[in-house]
Protein backbone atom coordinates (compact mmCIF):
# COMPACT_ATOMS: atom_id res chain seq x y z
CA UNK A 1 0.00 0.00 0.00
CA UNK A 2 1.40 3.46 -1.05
CA UNK A 3 2.29 5.86 1.70
CA UNK A 4 0.26 8.82 1.42
CA UNK A 5 2.18 11.99 1.49
CA UNK A 6 0.44 15.65 1.76
CA UNK A 7 2.70 18.22 0.57
CA UNK A 8 1.75 22.27 1.88
CA UNK A 9 3.82 24.94 0.30
CA UNK A 10 2.68 27.92 -1.06
CA UNK A 11 5.79 28.17 -3.77
CA UNK A 12 3.99 25.69 -6.31
CA UNK A 13 7.57 24.79 -8.26
CA UNK A 14 7.84 22.73 -4.56
CA UNK A 15 5.37 20.12 -6.82
CA UNK A 16 7.18 19.68 -9.47
CA UNK A 17 10.27 18.79 -7.73
CA UNK A 18 8.87 16.02 -5.87
CA UNK A 19 6.82 14.81 -8.18
CA UNK A 20 10.01 14.63 -10.94
CA UNK A 21 12.59 13.59 -7.66
CA UNK A 22 10.01 10.32 -6.58
CA UNK A 23 8.65 9.59 -9.72
CA UNK A 24 9.98 6.13 -9.43
CA UNK A 25 8.54 5.56 -6.64
CA UNK A 26 5.09 7.20 -7.40
CA UNK A 27 5.54 5.20 -10.81
CA UNK A 28 5.88 1.79 -8.27
CA UNK A 29 3.20 2.66 -6.18
CA UNK A 30 5.27 3.28 -3.36
CA UNK A 31 4.13 6.76 -2.76
CA UNK A 32 1.36 9.00 -3.51
CA UNK A 33 1.52 12.64 -3.30
CA UNK A 34 -1.01 14.86 -2.47
CA UNK A 35 -0.78 18.97 -2.53
CA UNK A 36 -1.86 21.68 -1.00
CA UNK A 37 -0.62 25.68 -1.20
CA UNK A 38 -1.87 26.41 2.71
CA UNK A 39 -2.18 25.66 5.73
CA UNK A 40 -6.33 25.68 5.71
CA UNK A 41 -6.42 24.18 2.41
CA UNK A 42 -4.13 21.10 4.20
CA UNK A 43 -6.31 20.60 7.09
CA UNK A 44 -9.98 20.52 4.70
CA UNK A 45 -7.76 17.85 3.14
CA UNK A 46 -6.67 15.73 6.17
CA UNK A 47 -10.15 15.90 7.21
CA UNK A 48 -11.74 14.50 4.55
CA UNK A 49 -9.53 12.27 3.60
CA UNK A 50 -7.96 11.09 7.11
CA UNK A 51 -5.53 8.45 5.19
CA UNK A 52 -2.63 10.71 5.05
CA UNK A 53 1.19 9.09 6.52
CA UNK A 54 3.19 12.12 6.04
CA UNK A 55 2.57 15.85 5.97
CA UNK A 56 5.79 17.60 4.59
CA UNK A 57 4.59 21.88 5.49
CA UNK A 58 6.22 24.59 5.19
CA UNK A 59 6.21 27.30 8.32
CA UNK A 60 5.80 30.14 7.21
CA UNK A 61 2.39 30.23 4.55
CA UNK A 62 -1.13 32.57 4.31
CA UNK A 63 -3.62 31.97 5.91
CA UNK A 64 -2.65 29.56 8.29
CA UNK A 65 1.18 28.83 8.85
CA UNK A 66 2.70 25.50 9.36
CA UNK A 67 2.77 25.72 13.36
CA UNK A 68 -0.89 25.86 13.52
CA UNK A 69 -1.06 23.54 11.12
CA UNK A 70 0.83 21.27 13.09
CA UNK A 71 -1.10 22.16 16.64
CA UNK A 72 -4.65 21.06 14.58
CA UNK A 73 -2.96 17.93 13.54
CA UNK A 74 -1.65 16.94 17.50
CA UNK A 75 -5.50 17.53 18.67
CA UNK A 76 -6.11 14.47 16.37
CA UNK A 77 -4.01 12.04 18.53
CA UNK A 78 -2.86 10.20 15.24
CA UNK A 79 0.60 8.74 16.38
CA UNK A 80 0.84 7.28 12.57
CA UNK A 81 0.53 10.70 11.23
CA UNK A 82 4.15 11.90 11.13
CA UNK A 83 4.96 15.82 10.18
CA UNK A 84 8.13 17.41 8.58
CA UNK A 85 8.30 20.54 9.00
CA UNK A 86 10.18 22.72 6.42
CA UNK A 87 11.60 26.22 7.00
CA UNK A 88 14.57 28.36 6.01
CA UNK A 89 17.92 27.71 6.67
CA UNK A 90 18.51 29.29 10.03
CA UNK A 91 15.32 29.72 10.97
CA UNK A 92 16.07 27.98 14.19
CA UNK A 93 13.21 29.40 16.28
CA UNK A 94 10.50 28.24 14.31
CA UNK A 95 12.43 25.14 14.06
CA UNK A 96 12.82 24.42 17.56
CA UNK A 97 9.25 25.18 18.71
CA UNK A 98 7.92 22.75 15.74
CA UNK A 99 10.28 20.07 17.02
CA UNK A 100 8.91 20.88 20.43
CA UNK A 101 5.32 20.65 19.43
CA UNK A 102 5.51 17.24 18.29
CA UNK A 103 7.26 17.46 14.71
CA UNK A 104 9.05 14.31 13.70
CA UNK A 105 11.50 15.80 11.89
CA UNK A 106 12.74 18.96 9.84
CA UNK A 107 14.24 19.82 6.87
CA UNK A 108 15.92 23.52 5.43
CA UNK A 109 15.23 25.23 2.52
CA UNK A 110 16.28 25.27 -0.54
CA UNK A 111 15.52 21.48 0.11
CA UNK A 112 18.06 18.71 -0.01
CA UNK A 113 15.85 16.20 -1.82
CA UNK A 114 18.17 13.29 -1.24
CA UNK A 115 18.63 14.42 2.62
CA UNK A 116 14.47 14.75 2.51
CA UNK A 117 14.60 11.10 0.71
CA UNK A 118 16.08 9.81 3.49
CA UNK A 119 13.69 11.91 6.47
CA UNK A 120 10.70 10.14 4.45
CA UNK A 121 12.37 6.48 4.99
CA UNK A 122 12.93 7.70 8.82
CA UNK A 123 9.32 8.38 9.46
CA UNK A 124 7.87 5.39 7.23
CA UNK A 125 9.98 2.95 9.42
CA UNK A 126 8.10 5.03 12.58
CA UNK A 127 4.82 5.08 10.74
CA UNK A 128 5.14 1.45 10.26
CA UNK A 129 6.24 0.42 13.95
CA UNK A 130 3.26 2.11 14.78
CA UNK A 131 0.59 0.92 12.65
CA UNK A 132 2.21 -2.65 14.00
CA UNK A 133 1.68 -1.39 17.96
CA UNK A 134 -1.69 -0.01 17.55
CA UNK A 135 -3.20 -3.37 15.16
CA UNK A 136 -1.31 -6.01 18.31
CA UNK A 137 -3.77 -3.46 20.36
CA UNK A 138 -6.76 -3.80 18.66
CA UNK A 139 -6.26 -7.60 18.60
CA UNK A 140 -6.04 -7.63 22.12
CA UNK A 141 -8.91 -5.73 22.81
CA UNK A 142 -10.41 -7.99 20.12
CA UNK A 143 -9.80 -10.86 22.13
CA UNK A 144 -10.17 -9.33 25.49
CA UNK A 145 -13.57 -8.30 24.28
CA UNK A 146 -14.65 -11.91 23.30
CA UNK A 147 -13.21 -13.25 26.61
CA UNK A 148 -15.44 -11.20 28.18
CA UNK A 149 -18.31 -12.55 25.99
CA UNK A 150 -17.24 -15.98 26.57
CA UNK A 151 -17.90 -15.49 30.27
CA UNK A 152 -20.80 -13.81 30.38
CA UNK A 153 -21.82 -16.97 28.21
CA UNK A 154 -20.13 -19.40 30.45
CA UNK A 155 -22.09 -17.62 33.76
CA UNK A 156 -25.47 -18.23 31.33
CA UNK A 157 -25.27 -21.59 30.99
CA UNK A 158 -24.93 -22.31 35.04
CA UNK A 159 -28.38 -22.45 36.58
CA UNK A 160 -28.31 -19.11 38.50
CA UNK A 161 -32.05 -19.10 39.68
CA UNK A 162 -32.73 -19.78 43.51
CA UNK A 163 -34.31 -21.45 44.36
CA UNK A 164 -34.34 -23.55 41.68
CA UNK A 165 -37.25 -26.06 42.28
CA UNK A 166 -40.10 -24.46 43.98
CA UNK A 167 -42.20 -27.77 44.70
CA UNK A 168 -39.46 -29.11 46.90
CA UNK A 169 -38.08 -25.70 48.26
CA UNK A 170 -39.57 -27.53 51.88
CA UNK A 171 -37.61 -30.55 51.42
CA UNK A 172 -34.09 -28.63 49.90
CA UNK A 173 -32.09 -26.58 50.13
CA UNK A 174 -29.90 -25.56 46.75
CA UNK A 175 -27.44 -22.76 46.63
CA UNK A 176 -24.04 -21.94 44.48
CA UNK A 177 -21.31 -19.33 43.37
CA UNK A 178 -18.73 -19.15 41.08
CA UNK A 179 -16.12 -16.90 40.46
CA UNK A 180 -13.51 -17.31 37.61
CA UNK A 181 -9.83 -16.25 38.11
CA UNK A 182 -10.06 -14.96 34.67
CA UNK A 183 -12.60 -13.84 32.03
CA UNK A 184 -13.44 -17.70 31.50
CA UNK A 185 -12.89 -20.38 33.89
CA UNK A 186 -12.87 -24.36 34.08
CA UNK A 187 -14.81 -24.61 37.11
CA UNK A 188 -18.51 -25.43 37.02
CA UNK A 189 -21.71 -26.69 38.91
CA UNK A 190 -25.02 -27.90 37.66
CA UNK A 191 -27.62 -29.66 38.99
CA UNK A 192 -31.03 -30.72 37.61
CA UNK A 193 -34.12 -32.69 38.04
CA UNK A 194 -34.24 -36.65 37.38
CA UNK A 195 -37.61 -37.73 38.61
CA UNK A 196 -39.63 -36.18 41.26
CA UNK A 197 -37.73 -37.52 43.79
CA UNK A 198 -34.20 -37.26 42.64
CA UNK A 199 -32.37 -34.43 41.43
CA UNK A 200 -28.53 -35.09 40.10
CA UNK A 201 -25.46 -32.35 41.13
CA UNK A 202 -22.33 -31.60 39.88
CA UNK A 203 -19.27 -29.83 40.72
CA UNK A 204 -16.10 -29.87 39.03
CA UNK A 205 -12.65 -28.49 38.14
CA UNK A 206 -11.30 -28.57 34.22
CA UNK A 207 -7.59 -28.78 34.34
CA UNK A 208 -5.29 -25.42 33.03
CA UNK A 209 -7.26 -22.16 32.55
CA UNK A 210 -8.62 -19.65 29.98
CA UNK A 211 -10.67 -20.57 26.81
CA UNK A 212 -9.56 -23.99 25.92
CA UNK A 213 -10.48 -24.73 30.10
CA UNK A 214 -13.86 -23.32 29.28
CA UNK A 215 -14.49 -25.40 26.18
CA UNK A 216 -13.61 -28.16 27.93
CA UNK A 217 -15.78 -27.72 30.71
CA UNK A 218 -18.70 -26.62 28.18
CA UNK A 219 -18.23 -30.22 27.34
CA UNK A 220 -17.55 -32.07 30.89
CA UNK A 221 -20.83 -30.30 31.77
CA UNK A 222 -23.30 -31.22 28.39
CA UNK A 223 -22.00 -34.97 28.76
CA UNK A 224 -22.33 -35.01 32.45
CA UNK A 225 -26.13 -33.94 32.75
CA UNK A 226 -27.04 -35.18 29.48
CA UNK A 227 -25.93 -38.68 30.99
CA UNK A 228 -27.51 -37.72 34.38
CA UNK A 229 -30.58 -37.15 33.43
CA UNK A 230 -31.40 -40.85 32.18
CA UNK A 231 -31.48 -41.36 35.70
CA UNK A 232 -28.70 -43.85 35.59
CA UNK A 233 -26.39 -44.42 38.68
CA UNK A 234 -23.93 -42.14 39.69
CA UNK A 235 -20.71 -44.22 39.03
CA UNK A 236 -22.27 -45.26 35.27
CA UNK A 237 -23.30 -41.46 34.87
CA UNK A 238 -19.17 -40.44 35.26
CA UNK A 239 -17.91 -44.33 33.52
CA UNK A 240 -19.75 -42.97 30.71
CA UNK A 241 -18.97 -39.47 30.16
CA UNK A 242 -14.89 -40.42 31.42
CA UNK A 243 -15.64 -42.46 28.24
CA UNK A 244 -16.45 -39.83 25.53
CA UNK A 245 -14.28 -36.92 27.18
CA UNK A 246 -11.36 -39.29 26.81
CA UNK A 247 -12.21 -38.99 23.07
CA UNK A 248 -12.77 -35.23 22.78
CA UNK A 249 -9.56 -34.33 25.62
CA UNK A 250 -7.46 -31.42 24.24
CA UNK A 251 -4.19 -31.45 25.53
CA UNK A 252 -3.75 -34.03 28.00
CA UNK A 253 -6.75 -31.48 30.08
CA UNK A 254 -8.61 -33.49 32.54
CA UNK A 255 -11.54 -32.96 34.43
CA UNK A 256 -11.98 -33.89 38.97
CA UNK A 257 -15.65 -34.06 39.38
CA UNK A 258 -18.09 -34.85 42.39
CA UNK A 259 -21.21 -36.35 40.94
CA UNK A 260 -24.68 -37.25 43.34
CA UNK A 261 -27.79 -38.01 43.26
CA UNK A 262 -30.10 -36.58 46.09
CA UNK A 263 -33.78 -38.65 46.98
CA UNK A 264 -35.34 -35.27 48.42
CA UNK A 265 -37.77 -37.59 50.24
CA UNK A 266 -35.30 -39.77 52.29
CA UNK A 267 -32.29 -37.97 52.17
CA UNK A 268 -30.11 -40.18 50.53
CA UNK A 269 -27.09 -39.31 48.34
CA UNK A 270 -25.71 -41.70 46.10
CA UNK A 271 -22.31 -40.25 45.12
CA UNK A 272 -19.14 -40.52 42.67
CA UNK A 273 -15.95 -39.04 43.44
CA UNK A 274 -13.58 -38.73 40.68
CA UNK A 275 -10.48 -36.83 42.15
CA UNK A 276 -12.33 -34.29 43.49
CA UNK A 277 -12.04 -32.48 46.84
CA UNK A 278 -13.99 -34.53 49.09
CA UNK A 279 -16.77 -32.35 50.32
CA UNK A 280 -17.77 -31.25 53.82
CA UNK A 281 -21.28 -32.25 55.96
CA UNK A 282 -22.24 -29.27 57.87
CA UNK A 283 -24.43 -31.53 60.67
CA UNK A 284 -27.56 -30.36 62.57
CA UNK A 285 -25.68 -30.31 65.53
CA UNK A 286 -22.93 -27.90 64.18
CA UNK A 287 -20.45 -30.83 63.34
CA UNK A 288 -18.23 -30.48 60.50
CA UNK A 289 -17.20 -33.67 58.93
CA UNK A 290 -15.33 -34.20 55.62
CA UNK A 291 -17.45 -36.56 53.74
CA UNK A 292 -16.02 -40.11 53.60
CA UNK A 293 -14.68 -41.29 49.98
CA UNK A 294 -13.38 -44.93 50.73
CA UNK A 295 -13.77 -45.38 46.33
CA UNK A 296 -10.40 -44.28 45.43
CA UNK A 297 -11.50 -42.74 41.43
CA UNK A 298 -8.97 -41.40 38.63
CA UNK A 299 -10.17 -37.76 37.75
CA UNK A 300 -11.79 -37.80 34.57
CA UNK A 301 -10.41 -37.69 30.71
CA UNK A 302 -7.30 -39.62 31.16
CA UNK A 303 -8.28 -43.68 31.41
CA UNK A 304 -11.35 -44.13 28.56
CA UNK A 305 -11.63 -47.81 30.21
CA UNK A 306 -11.65 -47.04 34.03
CA UNK A 307 -15.02 -48.35 35.77
CA UNK A 308 -16.36 -45.55 38.05
CA UNK A 309 -17.38 -46.80 41.68
CA UNK A 310 -19.52 -45.32 43.85
CA UNK A 311 -20.90 -44.56 47.47
CA UNK A 312 -23.77 -43.48 49.64
CA UNK A 313 -24.71 -41.23 52.75
CA UNK A 314 -27.85 -40.06 54.17
CA UNK A 315 -28.36 -36.32 54.95
CA UNK A 316 -30.15 -36.19 58.09
CA UNK A 317 -32.75 -33.28 58.52
CA UNK A 318 -30.69 -30.00 59.23
CA UNK A 319 -27.78 -31.23 57.38
CA UNK A 320 -25.92 -29.43 54.50
CA UNK A 321 -23.53 -31.11 52.16
CA UNK A 322 -20.81 -28.55 51.26
CA UNK A 323 -18.90 -29.01 47.70
CA UNK A 324 -15.86 -26.75 46.34
CA UNK A 325 -13.05 -26.76 43.80
CA UNK A 326 -9.42 -26.35 44.80
CA UNK A 327 -9.55 -22.67 44.30
CA UNK A 328 -10.94 -22.06 48.00
CA UNK A 329 -8.47 -23.55 50.22
CA UNK A 330 -5.71 -22.87 47.87
CA UNK A 331 -6.82 -19.68 47.66
CA UNK A 332 -3.84 -17.30 49.13
CA UNK A 333 -2.62 -13.99 50.47
CA UNK A 334 0.51 -11.41 49.85
CA UNK A 335 2.65 -13.81 51.73
CA UNK A 336 1.63 -16.62 49.70
CA UNK A 337 0.09 -18.46 52.50
CA UNK A 338 -3.08 -20.46 51.78
CA UNK A 339 -6.45 -20.64 53.11
CA UNK A 340 -6.40 -24.41 53.61
CA UNK A 341 -8.95 -26.52 54.69
CA UNK A 342 -8.57 -25.67 58.40
CA UNK A 343 -9.94 -22.09 57.64
CA UNK A 344 -12.85 -23.75 55.74
CA UNK A 345 -13.89 -25.86 58.94
CA UNK A 346 -13.45 -22.41 60.90
CA UNK A 347 -15.93 -21.16 59.02
CA UNK A 348 -18.39 -23.84 58.98
CA UNK A 349 -18.29 -24.13 62.06
CA UNK A 350 -18.97 -20.38 62.45
CA UNK A 351 -22.30 -20.31 60.31
CA UNK A 352 -24.67 -22.82 62.52
CA UNK A 353 -28.24 -23.31 61.10
CA UNK A 354 -27.29 -20.94 58.47
CA UNK A 355 -29.12 -22.06 55.40
CA UNK A 356 -26.85 -23.03 52.51
CA UNK A 357 -26.91 -19.34 50.43
CA UNK A 358 -25.65 -18.31 54.03
CA UNK A 359 -23.12 -20.49 54.33
CA UNK A 360 -21.33 -20.15 50.88
CA UNK A 361 -21.73 -15.94 51.46
CA UNK A 362 -19.18 -16.78 54.74
CA UNK A 363 -17.10 -19.10 52.70
CA UNK A 364 -16.57 -16.55 50.08
CA UNK A 365 -16.36 -13.68 52.58
CA UNK A 366 -13.73 -15.40 54.63
CA UNK A 367 -11.85 -16.39 51.52
CA UNK A 368 -11.59 -12.69 50.03
CA UNK A 369 -10.88 -11.18 53.50
CA UNK A 370 -7.79 -13.85 54.05
CA UNK A 371 -7.01 -13.59 50.39
CA UNK A 372 -7.17 -9.47 50.25
CA UNK A 373 -6.31 -7.53 47.16
CA UNK A 374 -4.05 -10.34 46.06
CA UNK A 375 -5.06 -11.77 42.36
CA UNK A 376 -6.11 -15.25 42.79
CA UNK A 377 -4.68 -17.94 40.01
CA UNK A 378 -7.79 -20.33 40.80
CA UNK A 379 -11.24 -19.98 39.89
CA UNK A 380 -13.48 -20.34 42.99
CA UNK A 381 -16.33 -22.39 42.92
CA UNK A 382 -18.81 -23.84 46.38
CA UNK A 383 -21.99 -25.42 45.77
CA UNK A 384 -24.62 -26.67 48.87
CA UNK A 385 -27.16 -28.71 49.54
CA UNK A 386 -29.34 -28.60 53.03
CA UNK A 387 -31.96 -31.19 53.69
CA UNK A 388 -34.49 -29.40 55.22
CA UNK A 389 -37.18 -31.89 56.30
Amino acid sequence: MAIKILSVDDELDLEVLLTQYFRRKIRKGEYEFSFAHNGLEALQLVLEKKDFDIILSDINMPEMDGLTLLTKINEMRNPALKCIMVSAYGDMDNIRSAMNNGAFDFATKPIDLDDLSLTIEKAIEQINFVKASQQEHNQLESIQNDLQVAGEIQHAILPRIFPPFPDIEQNVDIFASMHPAKDVGGDFYDFFRIDDDRLGFVIADVSGKGVPAALFMAVSRTLIRATGLRGVPSNECLTYANKLLCNESIDCMFVTAFYGIYNVRTGEIDYTNAGHNPPYILHHDNKVEMMPIVKKNVVIGIMDKFQYENESITLEPGDALIMYTDGVTEAFNEEKQQFTEENLEKTLSSVPGAGSQEIIEAIMEDVKEFAGNEPQSDDITVLTIKRLS
